[in-house]
């Protein structure tokens, strides 16, 4: 018999802020797994960070082992949790999320009360904050939000969410070499992550990215 480890099987059943967060979080680094010559379900998450993962197994109320993967060449060391539940796998896909999502997935139906979260989920695993220098003044910087994805039909109506609640205008988008991008700058920019970040609670944000943010305020005097 095998090991039985823990999660909590009706974390998806109920929208709270911590299943909005690690919703976001899979659709953007996340897969379900459906492996039928077991007749077994998983849930995927891996990233490069172990702190992110750790956050994402002790929301779920999980007790399973995360691996790591060494370091190869340029790839990075990578860490990765697999949980195996039909339950839970069958509530991730009635919230949209599914096998080989990359390229076609949608964004989900959210209720306005959790949509922060969730998009500050998806921004923690597939978005970044840099400090931006303009092309014709190299001392001139501004803030830049960026959001990456395979799908574009997923970006666009991400955009059209941000631009309803952030009050700024669009599109957005752009397509870069191998994917699809949502990129704000300058006072769109602010206006996105203080859309994000304006609420936040332990175990719902990755502390590294906001404490980017955090200094780039600084170092552009927009605090």
């Amino acid at each position: 018999m095998g090991i039985k480890y823990k999660v909590d099987y009706n974390f998806f059943k109920e929208w709270s802020r911590k299943m909005a967060y690690v919703l976001g979080c899979l659709f953007a680094d996340g897969s379900l797994e459906n492996s039928t010559y077991i007749r077994g379900k998983y849930i995927r998450f891996s990233s490069i960070d172990r702190s992110f993962v750790d956050s994402i197994r002790h929301l779920m109320g999980s007790s399973h082992t995360i691996i790591k993967f060494a370091k190869h060449g340029k790839r990075k060391a990578m860490y990765f949790l697999r949980i195996g539940s039909h339950t839970v796998y069958n509530d991730l896909e009635k919230l949209g999320l599914f096998p080989r999502k990359s390229l076609t997935m949608e964004f989900p139906r959210i209720p306005e009360f959790y949509l922060s979260d969730f998009i500050r989920g998806y921004f923690d695993g597939d978005g970044s904050v840099v400090i931006d220098k303009y092309k014709k003044n190299k001392n001139n910087k501004r803030l830049k939000a960026i959001f990456t994805s395979g799908s574009s039909k997923f970006l666009r109506t991400l955009d059209e969410s941000l631009q309803k609640h952030c009050n700024i205008d669009g599109p957005n988008f752009y397509k870069s070499n191998k994917s699809f991008q949502l990129v704000y700058r300058s006072s769109k920019a602010r206006k996105v992550l203080n859309f994000l970040y304006r609420d936040i609670e332990d175990y719902l944000y990755l502390k590294r990215k906001y404490d980017f943010y955090q200094s780039a305020l600084r170092q552009l005097n927009l605090n």
